[in-house]
């Protein structure tokens, strides 16, 4: 540790001692759940801890890791948690945004998003998008109040270079937000590129076991965190102390599954670029991956997803049914790898032969053979 009180070793040492407390005789490394809906308080209210939907020393202990994770060694840095990944989206937006505002979104992002605007612009705000790919979001930026980016982008994989979209709309006095949750604090730190929000769905590779719903935002202490902090006061979209130490608890594997997963997903994306059936093949840390050269800029990982598509929607399905080390479902970044042809929710515009395949913890050999193999018995 510095003089400051912050770790100054590598991110395995971070993440295994990230937000801990000091040590105290006889008391555990790590403190059990703390389940309260109220705490001992007489006389003024002041202090740390007075209602369960406002504080819980468990999301004390989550929200000091993470903050480590996003924003190493900076001071001024405030992490809240969340219910869930779009409970902290949802925080962001509608605590910044009120009618007449402008925001922009991409237009190829996570699912859930065209939900989202048709809530936003119900309320009054106006709604813009436009694709990660190409920083094509400068385009549309003038007037806005708060940009939002997701890089890379889910389940397409494109990259945007986020250094420049902050510095345009910083320069029009717009917000930003970077959804970091395809690429993890170990991957990629939106603060350390300048933007004022980083938000993600802990429930993915940061949690990594698919056994909890989290989300959270790490921002810069000042009023915008203020109003994220008030909304979710408001909303009660507070997640469980169980979940929050579940959650802490993983983190200290955050390290081993995000080296291990990498460099596994690098093998299968290189596999997977040897087979004529698979086109569409997507992997910012593939070398000849489109996004590849902007990724290497702003990246320190790539990420546990590969995306590709096969020539049809029942090639897929059939591929997708002779994996034998590859569960079907959705979501992503847990030890066990899984797969989906993503066209089945019908809210991403991918081919209907799409396959998002999230890269897990196995032994890599296998994994790689076990998807060749599923090419090779659901060929026509």
């Amino acid at each position: 540790m510095n003089v400051s009180g912050h770790f100054t070793g590598g991110d395995g040492t971070r993440a295994v001692r990230a937000g801990l407390p000091e040590p105290v005789k006889y008391e555990p490394t790590l403190p059990g759940p703390v389940f309260a809906a109220h705490f001992h308080l007489p006389g003024e209210p002041t202090g740390p801890y007075t209602y369960g939907r406002d504080e819980n020393p468990t999301w004390t202990h989550l929200e000091a890791a993470i903050g480590e994770l996003e924003a190493p060694g900076q001071d001024g840095v405030e992490t809240l948690v969340f219910a869930s990944g779009m409970a902290a989206i949802s925080s962001v937006l509608f605590s910044q945004l009120r009618a007449g505002d402008v925001v922009v979104l991409p237009s190829d992002g996570y699912q859930v998003l065209p939900l989202v605007r048709a809530q936003l612009e119900a309320y009054g705000v106006e709604v813009r998008t436009a694709p990660t790919g190409g920083d094509a979001q400068l385009d549309v930026l003038d007037g806005a109040k708060l940009l939002w980016i997701e890089s890379p982008s889910n389940p397409g994989l494109d990259v945007c270079d986020i250094r420049r979209l902050v510095e345009a709309a910083h320069a029009r006095g717009a917000l930003v937000a970077v959804d970091n949750t395809l690429a993890t604090p170990l991957g990629q730190r939106p603060l350390e590129l300048g933007a004022d929000f980083s938000v993600a769905s802990g429930t993915k590779q940061l949690t990594g076991h698919g056994d909890v719903l989290l989300g959270y935002v790490t921002g810069r202490a000042g009023e915008p965190m203020t109003a994220v902090r008030r909304w979710r006061k408001i909303v009660g979209a507070i997640p469980g102390p169980m979940e929050a130490w579940l959650a802490h608890r993983s983190i200290a594997t955050l390290q081993l599954r995000v080296e291990r997963q990498n460099a596994t997903a690098l093998l299968v994306a290189e596999a997977l670029r040897q087979r004529p059936e698979v086109t569409g093949l997507r992997y910012p840390g593939l070398p000849g991956d489109p996004s590849h050269k902007v990724a290497a800029q702003q990246m320190r990982r790539f990420g546990c997803v590969v995306s590709f598509t096969l020539p049809t929607r029942a090639r897929a399905d059939r591929f997708l049914e002779a994996l034998r080390l590859v569960d079907d479902a959705t979501s992503f970044g847990g030890v066990r790898s899984t797969a989906e042809r993503r066209g089945r929710w019908g809210g991403d515009a991918v081919p209907e032969g799409f396959v998002r395949l999230s890269v897990g913890a196995e032994d890599p050999e296998d994994l790689v053979a076990d998807l060749l193999r599923a090419l090779d018995e659901s060929a026509d």
